[in-house]
Formats: structure tokens, C-alpha cells, sequence
């Protein structure tokens, strides 16, 4: 039986970022106990490459799709498999593109009846109205 009984989320990702996001916080803080412009600039582009690190290795499958996983895909090392397509609800899938896509010619016709004339039966007319 596992220590938990709840998916923490414990991923690659994660645990990457936030290692990254450490060291950079650590020399932000050296640089502000120092009084130094250099380390504070420094640990602010470390913290910036945790975030861009995190988000590419989430969209690569080592991170968690939001909300509950299936007990199976608890393990760190278990890949996420859907996060080529994009998560439905994530911002991050949704900021590289990914996700629901709607395009015109994916969008069904739309059939609307028009005017007929006098004495006659109106012909539908279908139109698109997607995007």
C-alpha cells in the first residue's frame, strides 16, 4: 500500500522547476544580503529558466495534467501520454497552442431557411458560421 493516499502530483517537472527555482531564490538572496546587482539580475534569469523549464517538460509528458490522475500514473517516472494534444483547463497547453482547436472547415454547415416566394416552398441555404 502506498505512504499517500492522494496524487500529489510528485512529476519531473515539479520536482525540476523547483530545484532550478531554489538556486535562483538562493542567489537572489545572496545578492540582496551582498547588496550586488549582478547576483540579483542572475538569480532572476535562474528563477525565469525554472519557469520555461517546468512548462517544456511538462509539454513533453513529464508533467501532471490538472485535476486527478488514475492511481497508475501516480509514479514519477510514468510519462503523461496526452499531453501532446493539450489538457482540457491548462493554461500552459494553452499558452503553446495546444488543446481545442476550432477551424472553419472542422465546423459543421448550418442550414437556414430562407424567404420563399409567394406561392413557393423556402430553400434551405446553409451557411458557415465558424471562425
Amino acid at each position: 500500500m502506498s505512504a499517500h493516499q492522494y496524487d500529489h502530483g510528485h512529476t519531473v517537472a515539479g520536482w525540476g522547476g523547483f530545484g532550478v527555482a531554489s538556486i535562483g531564490t538562493a542567489v537572489v538572496g545572496t545578492g540582496v544580503c551582498l547588496v550586488s546587482a549582478p547576483l540579483l539580475v542572475g538569480g532572476l534569469a535562474i528563477v525565469v529558466v525554472s519557469l520555461l523549464g517546468t512548462w517544456t517538460l511538462h509539454l513533453t509528458g513529464w508533467g501532471k495534467p490538472p485535476g486527478r490522475r488514475p492511481r497508475a500514473e501516480w509514479g514519477m517516472r510514468v510519462r503523461d501520454l496526452s499531453a501532446r494534444g493539450g489538457h482540457p483547463g491548462c493554461v500552459g497547453c494553452r499558452m503553446a497552442g495546444r488543446g481545442v482547436r476550432r477551424t472553419a472547415a472542422a465546423d459543421p454547415p448550418v442550414v437556414v431557411a430562407v424567404a420563399a416566394p409567394v406561392g413557393g416552398e423556402p430553400e434551405p441555404a446553409t451557411a458557415n458560421l465558424g471562425g
